[in-house]
C-alpha cells in the first residue's frame, strides 16, 4: 500500500455559545477559530483523516509543503515517516506548534489508515482498551451555564479568565455542590505574574479543585516553581507545548500534576503516547487539551485515552457551534458525562467535504476581551499585575454543607 495523495480541508468554525475564559464568555474563538482537516489517500482505496492545529491556516501551508515527502511511501511505517517529517522541519528552526501541528495531522491520518487496514480501532493499536467510556468536562462562564452542564449529565466543569475568577469559582462551587469536579483556568491574556498567580491559587484552595490550569505562562519556569512550592492544588498545563523536550522540565521537576498536550498541536498520537509513558513513570496524569479543536482531533483523543492507564479527563466544548455536528458524517456519542469509544475500524470518522468547503477560512487570529485591568485593555500587555491587588484575596466563605 502506498500514499497517493494528501489533501487539506481548511474551514472557518463558528463560535461556541460561551466559554469559561471570561466572565462574559467572550474569547478569541468568537471570530477566529479555524479547523484544518487532512486526508491521506492510498492506492488501496483507504483514506486516513487527521487534524492539525497550532495555527491552522499556517499549518495548512506546512502540510502542503511536506506533502511530496510522503507520496509513494508505505503509510504503515508511522514512526519512520514521523522522523522523516521532523528532519524536514529542521531547516526552519524550532517551528513549535506550527510544525508539530502539521506532523500531528499527518500522523493521526496514518494511524487511521493502519487501523482500517487491520480492521480494528486506533485505540486497539495503541495498546488495547483500558476503558471504552471517556470522562469529559466542559466550560462554564457562570452559575447558570455550570448548572445547565450538570443537568445534561456532565460531572466536571471548568471556569476561567481573570475577571472576578475567585468570586465566580466560589459561586459555581456553591451552585453545583461538592460531588461535581471543578477546575479553574487562569491563562491570559494577559498572563499573571507569579505573585498574583500564587495569591489567586491560595484563595482557590478551599474549593478542592480537580486542577488549576496555566496560572502562569508556559515559558515562565521560575513562576511554575514558585507555584509548585506555594499552592496546595494540582497544577495542569501544556497545551502550548510542541515536543517531548518542551515537557521535560515540567515532568522531571513535577511542576505539573496533569499534562494537557493538544491532540492537534503535539505531533499526533505517536508523540502523545510517548508523553503518556513519561507521565506514567513520574506518577502524572493526562488530560488532553481540546478547547479550540474540531471533531477529528477530539475523536483521536478519545482513542488515545481509551488506551492509557493514566488518562484523567478530556476537555470538550459542550455545547459548541451547531455546525460542528455537520463536519463529519458520524458523531461521538455522549452519555452521562462520558464519550463512548467508536467501534468501527480506524478512528471511525468521515468528513463531509461539501460542508467544510461551504465554510472557507476568513481569519485565524483574534484577541480575547475582558482580562486586563480596567482602562488598560487597549494597551494589550502580554503579562500584567492585578490591580487593585487587594481585590484578589477578599474574604471568601465556603457554602454550607
Amino acid at each position: 500500500m502506498k500514499i497517493t495523495d494528501i489533501r487539506c480541508h481548511l474551514m472557518q468554525a463558528g463560535p461556541p455559545p460561551h466559554t469559561g475564559w471570561s466572565a462574559t464568555g467572550t474569547s478569541a474563538l468568537a471570530s477566529s477559530r479555524n479547523w484544518l482537516f487532512v486526508t491521506v489517500h492510498t492506492d488501496a482505496g483507504l483514506v486516513g483523516t487527521g487534524e492539525g492545529s497550532g495555527w491552522p491556516r499556517v499549518v495548512a501551508t506546512a502540510v502542503d509543503d511536506l506533502r511530496h515527502l510522503l507520496l509513494g511511501e508505505d503509510p504503515s511505517h508511522i514512526e519512520r515517516l514521523g522522523q522523516k517529517l521532523r528532519v524536514a522541519l529542521m531547516g526552519h528552526g524550532q517551528t513549535g506548534v506550527v510544525g508539530m501541528g502539521a506532523v500531528a495531522a499527518l500522523d493521526t491520518a496514518l494511524w487511521d489508515i493502519k487501523a482500517q487496514a487491520l480492521g480494528t480501532t486506533v485505540a486497539n493499536l495503541l495498546g488495547g482498551h483500558t476503558r471504552t467510556r471517556i470522562p469529559y468536562y466542559t466550560h462554564a462562564a457562570d452559575v447558570t451555564t455550570a448548572q445547565a452542564a450538570v443537568a445534561r449529565g456532565v460531572r466536571a466543569v471548568k471556569i476561567g479568565g481573570l475577571a472576578q475568577v475567585v468570586e465566580r469559582a466560589f459561586a459555581v462551587r456553591a451552585a453545583i455542590g461538592p460531588d461535581i469536579d471543578l477546575m479553574v483556568d487562569l491563562h491570559g491574556p494577559p498572563w499573571l505574574t507569579a505573585a498574583d498567580a500564587v495569591a489567586i491559587g491560595r484563595a482557590l484552595e478551599p474549593l478542592n479543585l480537580l486542577f488549576l490550569e496555566e496560572p502562569v505562562a508556559p515559558d515562565n519556569l521560575d513562576g511554575w516553581r514558585r507555584l509548585r512550592s506555594s499552592v496546595a492544588l494540582p497544577l495542569a498545563g501544556g497545551e502550548r507545548l510542541a515536543t517531548l523536550a518542551d515537557f521535560r522540565p515540567f515532568v522531571e521537576e513535577r511542576l505539573l500534576d496533569v499534562l494537557q498536550p493538544d491532540t492537534g498541536r503535539f505531533g499526533g498520537l505517536t508523540q502523545m503516547h510517548k508523553l503518556a509513558g513519561m507521565a506514567e513513570a513520574h506518577g502524572l496524569l493526562m488530560a488532553p487539551h481540546s478547547g479550540s479543536l474540531g471533531p477529528v482531533a477530539e475523536v483521536a483523543a478519545v482513542h488515545l485515552m481509551a488506551a492509557l492507564p493514566n488518562a484523567l479527563v478530556l476537555e470538550r466544548m459542550d455545547p459548541d457551534w451547531p455546525g460542528r455536528a455537520q463536519v463529519t458524517q458520524t458523531a461521538l456519542l455522549a452519555q452521562a458525562g462520558h464519550l463512548l469509544l467508536p467501534e468501527g475500524p480506524g478512528l471511525g470518522v468521515r468528513l463531509d467535504e461539501g460542508f467544510i468547503a461551504g465554510h472557507p477560512s476568513q481569519r485565524n487570529t483574534g484577541l480575547a476581551k475582558g482580562g486586563w485591568n480596567a482602562g488598560t485593555e487597549d494597551q494589550t500587555p502580554h503579562t500584567q499585575a492585578r490591580q487593585p491587588r487587594a481585590y484578589i484575596n477578599r474574604n471568601q466563605s465556603l457554602p454550607d454543607a
